[in-house]
């Protein structure tokens, strides 16, 4: 099987470049920017792509890489930081910009190429730098041009380096999945050989080796994620897998009672919580105190069910990819720690199996049908681990979840019979700590405003909202004011993710 691998230095969109190559059928791997050279080469890459990433080549301490990777002669592309990282390393010319570039630009080619095949002379690329190269190494050759950017794409064919300035990876850069496939096809010669089914034998693999002769535990919360590493790890380990769901009070409207009728032949135990999380988020605003308070109470209450079980040293987690970018790591920076990743408490004594750990959604996803998995499951929409609890923004009161849940479930409703529940990533309602004057039956209210949320994505990483119909918009802002006590207001929320995330908190 054909293999790629990405070196991370620290780009939020980093594991892009991954689901790109994987879309083109060809299977890759991410790791850190600093891994030694002999630990890659014995993985007997086919292709290298250095990722972009926030830091300056400048910087103290900026991330680097092993440079005797770029001598061997394996296809390495380079892609914004990963360009000046390879520039500097060669004894190029990298400089600041006088006119920082960020978001669309026109950029024109220069010179023929094998990268550009199947793509405009003239085309639109996606920017997001404050560096260039001012000029490119010894024996490279400049392929492209932007108006701000002298040198946007660069080749030495002797050495099979490769590099653009822009992100090919996203998709406000029209041609940019030609581009990679062009990378991997032609120049790096790789034949797309890798399939959903290959992740299938691949996860059950990881979760034997890591789990070996023991037991354990799966956190089964009833969504996609969860399901799919559950269904993973009853192919792994039969009868040595207990499945635990942990009702924390956070839940939807009768999810629950749904998980549960989902699974009848699986032993699945729940383990009732809400009292233990309500206590502990009490007088909590703070969204990450929130996070990090949940997923120390998760593995309470984990590890309660274990005492129960009896001996078990495995946890597996649907921890997915997106979930560990926004969490943070050695370059990149924190958005939100979520519960699975950077939530987890320092004394907590499961050995953690993340079978989807380097997924995204989608891929989650094709895993889910590959294994047989319901569509009921497969497709249905993504919540949070740590629940309602992020969607109220201020304090977890009962009277708040109670709120909140009300107005989700009737979103949810509208939604599903509007017939858009699969056009939609995600439509969920949160619940604001504020209060606005509001008028109802002739007297005068003082109640929270409550914030309708849809957006439409592919990989979670980033989303757009969706155009709902006014009649759908109206409708469900009519019910929850009339349903749900305490609220007199409803707002839509038209934010994209950049620069919002799609959660509230």
């Amino acid at each position: 099987m054909s293999y790629v691998i990405v070196l991370d230095f620290g780009a939020q969109y980093n594991q892009l470049i991954a689901r790109r190559v994987r879309e083109a059928e060809v299977f890759c791997e991410v790791l850190p920017g600093d891994t030694p050279a002999s630990e890659i080469l014995a993985k007997h890459p086919d292709a290298i792509i250095l990722s972009g990433g926030p830091a300056s080549v400048f910087e103290p301490g900026a991330p680097t890489m092993d440079a005797s990777l770029l001598t061997h002669g394996i296809p390495v592309l380079g892609i914004c930081y990963g360009m000046q990282l390879m520039t500097r390393i060669l004894h190029g010319d990298v400089r600041p910009s006088q006119e920082r570039e960020y978001g669309r630009t026109a950029m024109t080619q220069v010179a023929h190429s094998p990268l550009w095949e199947g793509i405009p002379s003239s085309s639109q690329v996606w920017m997001s730098h404050g560096d260039i190269v001012g000029s490119a190494p010894p024996g490279f050759e400049v392929l492209a041009s932007t108006p701000t950017t002298p040198i946007a794409a660069m080749a030495d064919l002797r050495r099979n380096l490769w590099a653009v300035q822009y992100h090919p990876e996203v998709h406000h850069t029209p041609q940019g999945f030609q581009l990679l496939k062009n990378f991997l096809y032609h120049i790096a010669q790789i034949a797309p050989d890798w399939r959903p089914d290959d992740m299938v034998e691949r996860g059950i693999q990881q979760i034997r080796d890591q789990v070996g002769d023991g037991r354990a535990l799966v956190a089964l919360s009833g969504g996609v994620d969860s399901a799919v590493a559950a269904a993973l790890a009853h192919r792994a380990l039969g009868s040595r897998l207990s499945a635990v769901l942990i009702d924390h009070g956070l839940m939807r409207a009768g999810e629950v009672e749904e998980v549960v009728a989902a699974f009848p032949d699986v032993d699945l135990r729940v383990e009732r919580a809400q009292s233990e999380f309500l206590a502990a988020l009490q007088g909590v605003t703070d969204p990450e105190a929130k996070r990090k308070i949940i997923g120390r109470e998760f593995i309470r209450a984990f590890e309660r069910a274990r005492d129960q079980i009896g001996i078990v040293d495995s946890l597996i987690q649907g921890t997915v990819y997106p979930d560990v970018i926004e969490s943070g790591g050695k370059h990149a920076q924190t958005i939100k720690s979520h519960h699975n990743v950077g939530g987890l408490p320092e004394d907590q004594e499961f050995t953690i199996v993340e079978p989807l750990r380097w997924l995204f959604k989608d891929e989650v996803r094709r895993l889910g049908a590959a294994l047989g998995l319901p569509d009921s499951i497969v497709w249905r929409q993504p919540f949070p681990g740590p629940g309602l609890a992020v969607r109220i923004v201020g304090e977890v009161t009962p009277e708040a979840i109670a709120m909140v849940r009300q107005a989700d479930a009737i979103v949810r409703q509208e939604v599903r019979e509007a017939g858009l529940e699969r056009q939609i990533w995600q439509a969920f309602a949160v619940l604001l700590d504020i209060r606005s004057v509001g008028v109802m039956g002739d007297g005068r209210t003082y109640g929270q405003p409550v914030v309708i949320r849809a957006v439409e994505s592919q990989d979670g990483m980033t989303a757009d909202w969706v155009r709902l119909p006014s009649e759908l918009l109206d409708k469900m802002a009519s019910r929850i004011v009339g349903e749900v006590p305490g609220v007199n207001r409803v707002v839509y929320d038209i934010t994209s993710k950049p620069p919002g995330t799609i959660e509230w908190e």
